[in-house]
């Protein structure tokens, strides 16, 4: 089963693609977006700490999204899993190395999706008005979303390509598309190995 992580700007697709991929492989999808506004929903100390930073633009701290992955990752391995929204720093990526160690587990490929600023906003702009969310309704945090992007989450790409994982992938066009070319890396990956 395969073991992905995600990578790309907001409203790059990353949900979409991972989510699809997780259908197709039946691989469990471990999203720290979805598990962050699930406590948010449910209004639980976490969700109320994260809200104040997930409304700001601004990245949820390190420790609480650590311990987060950790139980996910533990629960079912044998299974491979599809990490949507995690690492998003060096730090994160780091502990991520480190955590896999522990636990005897490693990944195939880092998914870098690609999609140029104009269309990542116009995106989550519609997104934000389609499901409600906040943090893709205000044009400013969604400016302000991609420079922490920029500043904190860009450096992974060349911390996964030093390490000959990364695979970078045109996710500025239509969805289907970007899947079938998900499903040939996937697809390749699985004859070589």
């Amino acid at each position: 089963m395969p073991r992905l992580i995600f990578l790309g700007p907001p409203g790059a697709g990353k949900g979409t693609q991972a989510e699809r991929l997780a259908a197709i492989y039946h691989t469990p999808k471990i999203s720290t977006g979805d598990l962050l506004r699930a406590e948010v929903k449910a209004q639980t100390p976490l969700g109320c700490q994260a809200k104040v930073y997930m409304d700001a633009g601004e990245l949820v701290p390190d420790e609480v999204l650590i311990g987060m992955v950790k139980g996910q990752l533990q629960q079912s391995p044998e299974q491979g899993w599809i990490l949507d929204g995690f690492p998003r720093t060096l730090a994160q990526a780091e502990a991520l190395e480190e955590l896999l160690q522990e636990l005897g587990q490693d990944y195939d490929y880092v998914l870098n999706l690609e999609v140029p600023d104009e269309v990542v906003v116009a995106r989550l702009l519609a997104r934000g008005k389609e499901q409600g969310r906040s943090d893709d309704a205000d044009r400013s945090v969604i400016l302000k979303r991609l420079e922490v992007y920029r500043q904190q989450t860009a450096p992974l790409i060349d911390f996964y390509e030093a390490k000959g994982r990364l695979q970078r992938v045109n996710g500025n066009q239509p969805m289907e598309s970007v899947q079938e070319h998900l499903q040939a890396l996937l697809e390749g990956f699985r004859r070589t190995a």
